[in-house]
């Protein structure tokens, strides 16, 4: 029999980021996987970041997590988003290349002490006494554990559908896990179902570029990880370009959506509402006369393309038809079909915040399993997983990120207060405290705490001390030097488009970075007319960006931190666990049935619960107090 401390099961970005800060936390770990040529597949698009999703990716890299580092070492374009838009909703993205990134996933692991990889079924999960104890695979080989993370994907009772047909798969291509997936029926977990989709992929040389807008990648680029060099990217860049449907592409989708087992009620699952098919578009926004459609490049020795915007479970012989409906499109070759899959899943409100199941004790859950979509919240609720079945181990307190520390806090909190009927994805808009939730700062929100818990690596820790004493150095430069009224200054200052200072004016240099005319490049040329001459740090742009973040947007940071004071007060009036509301009076039944359901850990996070009222609330404030806990 073989013994390790903590399994993980699955090698998605879930299991990879789980299993990989386990093993680098100092436990023997085993992942299973029933392909080990599919560790850490992009399953769908070949991009890594987006809104809001570029933000987890810092944050799991501030942590001491692995993705941050794959997508830099193998990007093929990098692009900022929003960057016309406030410094809370800027967003990094790239594009990857897909046989790459799996390639230096699957090396990682396998050079990664502590972890073994092995290609395996699970079929069981075996508990003793409400905990678990190991696991048996398909050939009866069973596995002691003392703490297990199921990131099973789409695989748990995949059901691919291209048109009306349809067939057991967890991706097109491999086999689905059906033997688990009764073992979580039978052992009465709340299972639902789920549906996403992918889109056809296409042969580069077949498409007719001449007609489409490129969208290049940016010059210079801003890697994902704090620990990657400034500098040109690993890769040679590739362009995306953008193309749209057409009104005879609509015709084409309306005239076959009984086709669509989506439309014909064969599927049953609830898809993606922000990702949603073409079909689905079409039918539910019969106003617009196009969609954009980005043809994105799955590498460098690929003539495989991704079009980003057309993921349909229409017959084949339809797609066809439909690609070709589009400019730039029209003698294109598909070669892999678009199809809908439909997977099981489990409400999330059956797990703690650490992710641990309420039900067994030691048993994890990360990803898709949760009603998460998306490679960046697989991989934060992963590595979190991985953290926190560590602690479970050694008997110590779970690490819980509230939702003023980071978005995966924000994404978690949503899950396991809220669960979710659809796939969930994480927007900025989710967050009440994004202003403080930047993706520039990741580092000096969570750095700290990955040093902590011993899963940040000193390089990497060295260099964000060097970067905070870079900042701290230069804000008290701008603090303590002044600059006073002079011919000199004042030209400078007329140059930038700013007001003269008046007679016998002082201000510090920080008063002058406030304006919005000036940043840190314009202040520095005149800290060097100052008497004596003051020198700035600004040779690095992720220095000064800080720097001025923190400047002109004081008010607003200030406004945002004492909200975030009065959210922790709320946070810090713990609930006790498995309290028994029914005898409570002034609550509803509604309230007493979803407080017993959640157990929510604090009074903010009962207030969360939908249905959970401000009269409800108050009423256990009362019962804290009376209990002393307040």
């Amino acid at each position: 029999m073989l013994d390790f401390d903590i399994a993980v099961i699955g090698a998605g970005h879930a299991g990879c980021e789980a299993a990989l800060a386990a093993a680098r936390l100092g436990c023997r770990t085993l992942i299973c996987v029933m392909n080990v040529d599919t560790i850490g597949a992009l399953s769908c698009n070949p991009a890594i970041g987006g809104l809001a999703k570029g933000h987890l990716v810092r944050e799991i890299d501030a942590l001491g997590g692995e993705m941050a580092k794959n997508i830099d070492a193998t990007a093929i374009q990098f692009r900022r988003l929003n960057t016309s838009k406030g410094p809370a909703v800027r967003s990094s993205r790239a594009q990857a290349d897909r046989l790459l990134y799996r390639l230096r996933m699957t090396q990682v692991l396998e050079n990664q002490s502590n972890l073994a990889i092995r290609q395996a079924v699970v079929d069981e999960i075996l508990v003793e006494n409400g905990q678990v104890w190991g696991l048996r695979t398909s050939l009866d080989e069973v596995v002691r554990v003392r703490a297990l993370i199921v990131a099973t994907g789409t695989f748990l009772n995949g059901l691919v559908h291209v048109g009306m047909k349809n067939f057991s798969a967890g991706r097109l291509g491999d086999f689905p896990s059906t033997a688990l997936a009764q073992w979580f029926k039978a052992q009465g977990f709340n299972v639902g179902r789920m549906k996403t989709g992918t889109v056809p992929r296409l042969d580069s040389n077949t498409i007719d570029y001449s007609q489409l807008e490129a969208q290049y990648s940016d010059n210079p680029v801003t890697f994902f990880s704090f620990s990657t060099p400034p500098g040109p990217p690993p890769l040679p860049q590739r362009a995306c370009h953008i193309t749209y449907t057409t009104e005879a592409t609509h015709e084409i989708i309306r005239g076959s959506i009984d086709q669509s087992p989506m439309y014909a009620g064969v599927i049953e699952g609830i898809g993606a509402r922000y990702c949603p098919s073409v079909e689905d578009k079409i039918m539910r926004f019969p106003d617009k006369n196009r969609h954009q459609i980005f043809l994105e490049p799955e590498g460098l020795d690929t003539v495989e393309v991704y079009p980003n915007g057309i993921s349909t479970s229409l017959p084949f012989e339809v797609q066809i038809r439909l690609v070709h409906s589009i400019p730039g499109l029209e003698a294109t070759r598909i070669i892999r079909p678009g199809y809908a899959i439909e997977y099981d899943f489990i409400d999330p409100r059956g797990l703690k915040p650490s992710l641990e199941t309420k039900a067994v004790r030691g048993l994890f859950f990360a990803g898709q399993i949760n009603g998460s979509s998306g490679y960046e919240e697989a991989a934060a609720q992963g590595l979190m997983a991985g953290i926190n079945s560590v602690r479970y181990c050694r008997e110590q307190e779970a690490l819980v990120l509230d939702r003023s520390q980071a978005y995966i806090g924000v994404l978690i909190d949503d899950l396991v207060t809220l669960g979710t009927k659809e796939p969930y994805r994480l927007f900025t808009s989710r967050a009440e405290y994004r202003l403080l939730l930047r993706e520039d700062n990741a580092d000096m929100r969570l750095c700290p705490i990955g040093k902590e818990i011993g899963l940040l690596g000193d390089a990497a820790w060295q260099a964000f001390s060097e970067k905070q004493d870079r900042i701290n150095a230069c804000m008290d430069s701008l603090r303590s030097n002044r600059a006073k009224t002079s011919p000199a200054v004042n030209n400078k200052l007329a140059t930038f488009g700013s007001s003269a200072l008046g007679h016998g004016q002082a201000l510090s240099l920080e008063e002058l970075l406030r304006r919005p005319e000036l940043n840190m490049s314009s202040v520095a040329e005149i800290a060097a007319l100052l008497e004596p001459p003051c020198t700035l740090d600004v040779e690095d742009s992720a220095i000064t960006d800080e720097i001025e973040l923190q400047v002109k947007y004081a008010g607003y940071i200030q406004r945002q931190e004492e909200q975030v004071e009065r959210f922790r007060r709320l946070e810090r009036m713990e609930l006790p666990q498995d309290f028994s509301y029914k005898g409570l009076p002034g609550l509803s039944n509604e309230v007493v049935e979803k407080l017993s359901t959640i157990q929510p850990r604090s009074l903010g996070q009962a207030a969360r619960i939908s249905g959970v009222t401000p009269a409800a609330i108050a009423v256990l404030q009362v019962h804290l107090k009376r209990l002393g806990r307040m």
